[in-house]
């Protein structure tokens, strides 16, 4: 709102008011008898309103003047505002150029100074190319003149040298693995021979060895006809609920029971003893006996997992994982049961966490489980590694005990010691004597291959696999192999070995050379 109009507004208040104060008077005029009276408060209103609207001239007139007046100064105040702010301005463009300005002469002068320096440069490479070209021919000479003085040309000086000083570095690098190695394998053997023969030493145990079938003795050959039935309905029903084949020949008061599955197998056994016993022997007996025979093994399965954890002492493990250690103690690998193999792994790992300082209870937990999946290895595709850590997982099992699963035949990195000392322990308890045993195809095959690997290396006389294949022994050609090669051979044996094949403990390569002296006497 501009001032004119405010002060038009005030007047037209003023107005307003005397007007209705005019009003009032003539109303309470009205009400008086008496016509002078009212005539003389008439005059008197009139003036008094005269007098009022004049002052609200009077005082408009003076706040129209004030407001112009203010305007007036808030238009001066204003321009002195924006002249400060261009002043500002203009001083601050000022100094922005001659900070430019100072920048450019800078420029200028370091563009000088580069211009000077550059030709300085090049006037340097020119100098050093002169010098060059004149060493180059310098160099020439002199090596025309070596050549012409040694016999020989610069490439085969040049193999020369490369030869002596590979012969010199491989007998330098010889000599340096074959010290690391022996103090390695000092300390390594002294502190691992202290901590394997103290578990074992703690921890001894017996393996019943097993294989695929299974022998149940029957009280009479009469027995074996009442066991096929009636155009062989008995054994049919027998073998298709048991998934197990009956082999029923002349072998005297016997009967054979063949299966991979060594919980079928148990089934099937305990299924035909009780049918022997009962003497009722047809098809729907067969079915109840083989019912109550699964029943039995399932609750031999869970009393044999619940045995192990008590005897290793660990506790807190899946009731399904607990099945399945129960279902090891029918599973065998190489005559040694799956399932004593695990609790002596679980034994001898907590024995060396001892010694070491870890923790106990953890190793003693991933060595119970680290061959789980073997008691699923017939029902379910992959390897008994990629089942057991499968299994883990599934049933919440800590990284660690996974990690050992995973790493213990050395398909994974081990992350932790625990996963190590697993490693190491189900190496002892496998390798040890008497532990499996193995066919003698088996054994021959693994020596072959071992005497094969040996006499691919060039500079190799002859091999021998001694020591039931734990040691091979290596004849080179002394002329072919020197000390420092042996050193080399030796360790690439030994890589090839462990890359390609499969061996329980560990194959000891001993690499021989001959030196011999002659002399004749005249």
């Amino acid at each position: 709102m501009t001032p004119l109009e405010t002060i038009l507004l005030i007047v037209l208040i003023v107005v307003l008011i005397g007007a209705v104060l005019c009003g009032l008077i003539l109303y309470n005029l009205g009400k008086k008898n008496k016509e002078q009276e009212i005539n003389a408060k008439i005059g008197t209103a009139e003036s008094r309103s005269r007098q009022i609207i004049e002052e609200a001239l009077k005082t408009a007139e003076n706040s129209k003047r004030e407001a112009l007046l203010e305007v007036k100064e808030e238009s001066i105040r204003s321009k002195k505002e924006l002249d400060k702010e261009i002043r500002d301005r203009r001083n601050e463009i000022s100094r922005n150029e001659k900070r430019i300005q100072n920048k450019e002469e800078s420029l200028d002068r370091k563009n000088e100074t580069l211009e000077k320096r550059e030709n300085a440069l090049s006037q340097k490479e020119e100098s050093l190319q002169r010098k060059y070209a004149e060493a180059e021919a310098k160099e020439q000479m002199i090596q025309q003149e070596l050549e012409r003085i040694s016999g020989m040309t610069s490439e085969q000086a040049k193999e020369h040298l490369l030869k002596s000083v590979e012969d010199d570095c491989k007998k330098d690098a010889a000599k340096l693995i074959r010290e690391i190695e022996a103090d390695a394998r000092e300390e390594a053997s002294k502190k691992a021979r202290e901590y394997v023969v103290t578990a074992i030493q703690r921890f001894a145990a017996d393996h019943v060895a097993e294989s695929t079938i299974t022998v149940v003795q029957i009280p009479s050959d009469e027995m074996k006809g009442r066991i096929i039935g009636r155009e062989g309905r008995n054994i049919r029903t027998l073998e298709t609920m048991t998934g197990v084949e009956l082999i029923i020949d002349d072998t005297p008061d016997a009967v054979v029971l063949s299966a991979f599955d060594p919980v079928r197998r148990e089934i099937a056994r305990v299924a035909l003893e009780k049918l022997v016993t009962d003497g009722r022997i047809h098809p729907a007996k067969i079915e109840e006996m083989v019912e109550k025979a699964r029943k039995e093994v399932d609750q031999k399965t869970k009393e044999e997992g619940e045995k192990a954890l008590q005897e290793v002492g660990v506790h807190g493990i899946h009731p399904e994982l607990v099945k399945l250690l129960g279902r090891m103690y029918y599973r065998t690998s190489y005559g040694q049961n799956a399932l004593k193999h695990s609790i002596e792994v679980s034994q001898l790992s907590g024995l060396m966490a001892s010694e070491l300082g870890l923790d106990v209870r953890m190793a003693k937990r991933a060595g119970l489980l680290h061959d789980i999946g073997k008691a699923v290895d017939h029902e379910m595709e992959g390897s008994h590694v990629e089942l057991g850590a499968d299994l883990c997982k599934k049933y919440k099992e800590s990284q660690v005990v996974i990690n050992a699963v995973e790493s213990h035949h050395g398909d994974k990195e081990p992350t932790s010691l625990i996963a190590c000392i697993v490693q190491a322990a189900d190496t002892i308890s496998a390798a040890r004597p008497g532990a499996r045993r193995e066919t003698v195809e088996t054994y021959i095959n693994r020596l072959k291959q071992l005497e094969e690997i040996t006499n691919s290396y060039a500079g190799v006389k002859k091999s021998y696999a001694v020591q039931a294949g734990r040691e091979v022994r290596v004849m080179v050609v002394p002329e072919k192999v020197s000390d420092a090669d042996m050193v080399l051979m030796a360790r690439d044996i030994s890589k090839q070995i462990e890359a390609e094949m499969q061996y329980p403990g560990q194959i000891k390569v001993n690499v021989i050379r001959e030196s011999r002296v002659t002399d004749y006497a005249k």
